[in-house]
């Protein structure tokens, strides 16, 4: 007996294959971000276009024919930009820019120990946690100016610093002593901000990871080394990343603490600001522009060199599947780390 296959139904001609969901989320988010994006481009890009154009021009002033005086923009190419680095300019433009980099290393450091400090003991259940975690905020959110000047009067010659310390320092004179003062004010404010984010990434590493290294003989210092500084990496490298760039173009604390025409805190930001004073306006945008290269420049390699997951795209990536043969490799390393294993 012959078997007859059935005939295939051929597709309406004309007719599309229906959309997938993916593609239909993927118009929806579309059409739902357009709107915020084209106000960062107002925002954001309009000034960063508007500062280059400037720095290309100087003010110029000069007298007509009548004897009025006129003002105006003229065209100068990259002139300002070589006047940066020739010149007088040259030393303040490398003195501010080591300052910069120089408050950026040490204050980020210093606020990343200090920092994940207060996340680890804001982790542990003990009573008035909720109080301790309420009061850490305030100094963060503190303005930077109204910090600034609390931090004057403490730093004052006849302030407490000096009292507690029984010695005569003048912290707001140029020199060795302002960086401290700086150092410290900065440090005060924003190492709560990293204790906050590390706080948050802790939260989220489950328990029975920590139960499993310690049935399995591991110490305190192989847990924090081997499985909280792995697992919080991700929330304490973003954390680390807002506070270098903030750092990057630090300009309200030192200029308030310390003052104007302090060359031992003059930063980039500060630099621009008294071109701007000056009515030099090209200069001015001259060292904006330099100074928003620089914090590119360094977001980039950030990003790229130590992988922080800013906008959380490489945790979207991840399958299912390989999240759990993570979680069993990380299980297997937490009993390697207790034998004494090197991960």
């Amino acid at each position: 007996m012959a078997v007859t296959e059935a005939p295939t139904r051929a597709a309406p001609v004309g007719k599309k294959p229906p959309k997938s969901s993916t593609e239909g989320n993927g118009r929806l988010a579309a059409m739902l971000l357009t709107p915020t994006m084209i106000v960062l481009l107002v925002v954001i890009g309009y000034p960063i276009i508007a500062a280059l154009r400037q720095s290309l021009y100087s003010q110029s002033q000069g007298v007509d024919e009548n004897g009025f005086v006129v003002q105006g923009d003229q065209f100068v190419g990259l002139k300002n930009y070589s006047a940066i680095f020739s010149g007088e300019a040259v030393q303040a433009f490398w003195n501010a820019f080591y300052n910069t980099t120089f408050f950026t290393v040490v204050c980020v450091a210093v606020e990343v120990v200090i920092g994940v400090a207060m996340a680890l003991i804001m982790n542990k259940a003990f009573r008035g946690k909720g109080l301790i975690r309420a009061s850490i905020l305030v100094p963060w959110a503190i303005p930077t100016v109204v910090s600034a000047l609390l931090w004057r009067w403490i730093f004052d010659a006849n302030g407490i610093a000096n009292k507690v310390l029984g010695t005569q320092v003048l912290w707001s004179t140029d020199g060795p002593q302002a960086k401290l003062a700086v150092i410290l004010a900065d440090t005060w404010k924003t190492a709560p901000f990293i204790g906050l984010l590390t706080l948050a990434g802790l939260q989220v590493i489950p328990a029975e990871v920590y139960e499993a290294a310690r049935l399995d003989g591991a110490n305190a210092l192989k847990q924090f080394w081997h499985i909280t500084l792995p697992l919080v990496k991700p929330a304490l490298l973003v954390a680390v990343l807002f506070r270098i760039l903030d750092n990057l173009r630090m300009f309200d604390l030192p200029f308030v603490l310390i003052g104007r025409g302090k060359p031992s805190v003059e930063t980039l930001s500060i630099l621009a600001y008294l071109e701007n004073n000056n009515s030099r306006f090209g200069p001015a945008a001259a060292y904006a522009v330099l100074l928003f290269l620089y914090v590119v420049v360094v977001a980039y390699a950030f990003v790229k060199l130590l992988g922080a997951d800013v906008i959380g795209d490489a945790r979207a990536k991840t399958p299912k599947a390989a999240k759990g043969k993570r979680w069993s490799r990380r299980n297997n390393a937490v009993r390697g780390v207790a034998r004494g294993d090197t991960p």
